[in-house]
């Protein structure tokens, strides 16, 4: 059994959503939900943080242990993405 497995046993599922809650939110942010899961991926957590910066500050500071691998999904709400389509830029693609 791997070093995460043994640290879950002893923390249990409500401890570890604990411990990631409070590293939320010493960066200003808010767990929003952790879902345990088959597959490629073990956890999936849902985090609302300030910026990039405190994203980024959390993900280097959970890697940095040695036992967790972290992949960061920025989700865009519905009115952001409208935002973004709203702007004109002036783009040419390749070959065009």
């Amino acid at each position: 059994m791997g070093e995460l497995s043994k640290g879950l046993q002893k923390d249990k599922a409500s401890g570890r959503r604990t411990a990631v809650a409070s590293a939320v939110e010493t960066l200003g942010g808010k767990l929003e939900a952790t879902y345990y899961c088959f597959g490629g991926d073990d956890v999936i957590i849902i985090v609302d943080l300030p910026d990039n910066t405190a994203a980024s500050s959390f993900s280097l500071s959970v890697s940095a242990s040695g036992l967790v691998r972290t992949k960061t999904t920025p989700l865009l709400t519905v009115e952001e993405v409208d935002k973004a389509l709203a702007k004109n830029i002036n783009y040419r693609a390749p070959g065009r």
